[in-house]
């Protein structure tokens, strides 16, 4: 590996940002994971929780889509709820979901620069109920048109960049979040990718 791809391997995880995180819950279509993987990559997020209790573990992303994030983030696979939530517990201490509820609060409104993660749900049904009951409660995207709803990886890059705008204000990408092992761990098993 050259020294000018070392140097921007370390400033990229420099700026990668352990407390924040994204949940998919029974997302279908491989394109908006990959859509989303991307987002999260250039946001800064390594960790992206894949939850499929009603449909099989996927094997493969879109790669159009993702212009090959999935390469290089840590992608966790789970297909139990209490078994996803008690690994999210651990790592974040914040959950929650993007429901349209009466009990929702505005994203702008929500205090993303604590250590969280924000679950997402599929394409037709959004957050399930079962999955909602294990959150920390309810955001949503202010909009003023008929149709109420975004896509799912448009929904996720709005509320990840208004997380990126917080953080950064915050002081988050100006010191490095991702230390130690982790770091280190990332920074040898990125050496092996001979390409973007």
């Amino acid at each position: 590996m050259t020294p000018e791809r070392t140097t921007r391997l370390e400033n990229v995880l420099a700026k990668r940002q352990p407390g924040l995180s994204i949940v998919l819950e029974n997302v279908a279509d491989p394109h908006n994971i990959s859509a989303v993987m991307r987002t999260c990559d250039a946001v800064g997020v390594q960790d992206i929780y894949i939850l499929n209790t009603k449909i099989a573990r996927h094997k493969k992303w879109g790669a159009k889509s993702s212009s090959s994030a999935a390469k290089w983030l840590t992608i966790h696979q789970f297909t139990d709820a209490q078994e996803c939530f008690d690994a999210l517990r651990k790592n974040f201490s914040r959950i929650y979901s993007t429901h349209l509820s009466s009990d929702a609060v505005g994203l702008y409104q929500t205090d993303l620069t604590q250590s969280t993660a924000l679950v997402f749900g599929n394409e037709h049904d959004g957050v399930s109920e079962d999955i909602i009951a294990l959150t920390d409660g309810n955001i949503i995207i202010p909009q003023v048109g008929v149709i109420k709803s975004l896509n799912i990886s448009v929904a996720c890059a709005v509320c990840l960049y208004e997380a990126y705008r917080q953080k950064e204000l915050a002081g988050h990408y100006n010191q490095p979040q991702l230390v130690g092992e982790r770091f280190n761990a990332l920074k040898s098993s990125w050496g092996f990718h001979e390409t973007d």
